[in-house]
């Protein structure tokens, strides 16, 4: 019987199979705890800057927040944010990025959202509403910075509703609302309103399907 073990253990197919479980194991204990550090350091930054963190948000990697005094950045319950390189498979370009610019500028964001390697940047007003979903190097942004510069206008205000989903590498420009449920295309820029519903993508963004 000791030999029929021994001999089973020496099959190749086996050892390989042995061999990429126990990696895999690795693997998941490793991403258990670097989330449950980089999360409690990310609470503490956001208590200390007060930023107003909800239960049971995750992190992955460090998130550069910065908050401008006398500005709001709110985070809902169940936000994850990704931000080391492989955190994401497609690859993390950059940590995710909140931050308000100016004194008065909001930022909101709803409960259950996800974000990967993310920039949210705020002079006005961005509001995101639940269930979001940022893909890998998504942009949202209020200005076209540098407002000193007369080839610029006014900074304005961003909503993105409810259960939207931001494809790959996706920009959504000032002014802009983004309707319920609607998907936007990877690589697209968004730089007019789309309404609920949709299927849109390009550059600039337009609509190509309902749903």
């Amino acid at each position: 019987m000791l030999c029929c073990f021994i001999l089973f253990l020496q099959n190749d197919m086996y050892m390989k199979d042995y061999n990429a479980s126990f990696w895999h194991k690795i693997d998941v204990l490793y991403a258990l705890l670097s989330r449950w550090y980089y999360t409690l350091m990310m609470r503490t930054r956001c208590y200390v800057r007060h930023v107003s963190l909800g239960d049971h948000c995750k992190f992955y990697g460090m998130t550069f927040i910065q908050r401008a005094i006398n500005s709001t950045i709110t985070i809902g319950d169940d936000c994850q944010f990704r931000s080391k390189h492989l955190s994401a498979l497609l690859g993390v370009n950059h940590p995710c990025i909140v931050a308000t610019i100016v004194p008065e500028a909001v930022i909101t964001i709803g409960k259950r959202c996800g974000f990967s390697g993310t920039t949210i940047t705020a002079f006005t007003s961005i509001k995101i509403g639940n269930d979001v979903r940022c893909a890998t190097n998504t942009t949202i942004c209020d200005s076209d910075w540098h407002p000193d510069d007369p080839r610029t206008s006014l900074s304005k205000p961003i909503v993105i509703e409810d259960n939207v989903w931001l494809g790959y590498n996706v920009t959504v420009w000032k002014g802009v609302t983004i309707g319920k449920n609607s998907i936007i295309g990877a690589n697209s820029l968004v730089t007019k309103d789309i309404p609920a519903n949709v299927i849109a993508a390009g550059n600039p963004c337009r609509v190509i399907k309902q749903l």
